[in-house]
């Protein structure tokens, strides 16, 4: 609280984290590698109106900056002149946004178009007795707490499931009918 903060991103996750810093911290800055911010533009309307807000564009953002004890700094070269700067802070919010780990199941159950599981409310993927939760799905918001509770939610369902799906009995054989 009070402090100055940077936050490495500029899409939609690093925006509304961004937005959501301003109204705690003395001040933010945005660091974005490309040459403009990716997030919606509602979002990045937002983000301009608030006036402890910054905005570096062309950032690569080279190293963090600190005492061993905590951050005090971050460097970072601009792309476009090549020229290195340093920026006093004392924290750093990386929202670069990952893609899932979820190669291993294309053809199996089915992706949105980032690679996520697509699942509806309960967890359930298009194929039944499937279930999935957490990060690598189509859940909106990629937080710790929602992961967990998605996880139960999955489990529960899966539970849910197996009491409901009737049990095949195996053939009898020859010498069980005799």
């Amino acid at each position: 609280k009070g402090k100055r903060v940077a936050v490495i991103g500029g899409g939609n996750s690093g925006v509304e984290a961004a937005i959501d810093l301003a109204g705690i911290v003395s001040h933010v800055t945005v660091f974005e590698f490309d040459s403009k911010l990716r997030a919606d533009q509602v979002l990045q309307a937002k983000l301009n109106s608030l006036p402890n807000v910054k905005v570096v564009l062309n950032a690569q953002t080279t190293e963090v900056l600190g005492d061993g004890q905590k951050v005090n700094g971050l460097v970072y070269t601009d792309r476009v002149g090549g020229d290195s700067h340093r920026v006093e802070l004392e924290g750093i919010f990386v929202q670069i946004g990952l893609l899932p780990n979820t190669e291993w199941l294309r053809g199996t159950v089915e992706l949105s178009g980032r690679g996520e599981i697509i699942i509806d409310d309960r967890g359930q993927t298009n194929v039944p007795g499937v279930f999935a939760a957490g990060d690598c799905t189509t859940v909106p918001y990629k937080q710790i707490i929602i992961a967990m509770g998605a996880g139960s939610t999955a489990a529960l369902s899966a539970f849910d499931h197996l009491i409901r799906t009737p049990v095949l009995q195996p053939a009898a054989t020859e010498t069980e009918t005799a």
